[in-house]
């Protein structure tokens, strides 16, 4: 199968294309740099020359493959905007064709889910951060009627290979001798190994018109049992931050990162899926994030 696939020279991107390769999928990456070619190339992967916001080469090159997956983001305020239509435009391409179109989503759609589970049906409460995803989901389930085999997946928070957020509080501990994380640290975030993420978006390419895939590993943990982790494997403190004053540096972030989330991936486990990475905490303090270790798969 040949598999478009946007933002695959990113941390998600990478993992990807490395799964589908060795699942034996042909790959074509949105690459808008001689660096980002040279990287898909690297990999085994082709470059579609081309950016998130030119909607003729995204249309061209999801037509000419036999499936999307659409991880891509500008990572910039014009984010929403560029999101949606990228996304109507490669339906548009592959409306009437039966291709699988994979939607990167996230959890932080779900909102606050404090003691409850929340599995694939709960109802939307997204944090203001990701708002307009919840409208980009719903375009989704549409596209099932118009002929297109589309999927949406919510990854949890990423770890693994020595970046993702856990990644950001090493770097934190090792240059400035201390981890904050937003709030008490009570809230609990959902984590997935970026590498069992990947085997879930190969797994997804044969899954039904209409699904919704949360993409979460075992129990949520308390943030500060994270932030305390990366602080104690690299001999910093870990410190809490209110989030009044976080929200003054970070904005609509900081709200994202108090979360309190506890998140079911039913579904993903009935297609097949068995997440077998370390943990997050085992990895900060024995794995892809100890000085020294190369990071990858």
């Amino acid at each position: 199968m040949i598999v478009f696939v946007t933002g695959a020279t990113g941390y998600i991107g990478t993992a990807v294309v490395q799964a589908l390769r060795g699942a034996g999928h042909e790959v074509r990456g949105l690459a808008r740099s001689p660096g980002a070619a040279e990287k898909l190339a690297f990999g085994g992967a082709e470059a579609v020359d081309g950016s998130l916001t030119e909607l003729t080469v995204l249309a061209r090159a999801a037509r000419a493959a036999d499936a999307v997956i659409h991880l891509g983001a500008t990572g910039k305020a014009d984010q929403a905007e560029v999101d949606t239509a990228a996304v109507r435009a490669m339906l548009n391409a592959v409306e009437g064709t039966g291709k699988p179109f994979i939607y990167t989503s996230g959890v932080w759609v779900l909102g606050n889910t404090g003691d409850a589970v929340a599995d694939e049906d709960a109802p939307l409460d997204p944090s203001p951060l990701v708002a307009w995803r919840a409208e980009v989901e719903a375009t989704m389930r549409d596209a099932a009627a118009w002929g297109i085999r589309s999927v949406v997946l919510r990854p949890a928070v990423v770890y693994g290979r020595g970046r993702g957020t856990p990644g950001t509080f090493v770097s934190s501990a090792r240059r400035k001798g201390v981890v904050r994380y937003v709030g008490d640290g009570t809230q609990r975030w959902p984590f997935v190994h970026v590498d069992d993420l990947a085997d879930l978006y190969v797994l997804a390419l044969d899954a039904p018109a209409g699904t919704i895939l949360n993409a979460a590993a075992g129990p949520s943990l308390p943030v500060r049992d994270v932030a305390e982790a990366a602080a104690q494997a690299n001999g910093a403190t870990a410190e809490a931050w209110p989030l009044d004053e976080a929200r003054e540096v970070l904005d609509a972030y900081a709200d994202a990162l108090a979360l309190d989330q506890q998140v079911a991936a039913e579904r993903a486990a009935g297609l097949g899926w068995k997440p077998s990475r370390p943990s997050v905490l085992d990895e900060l303090r024995m794995g892809s994030y100890v000085a020294g270790a190369s990071g990858g798969k």
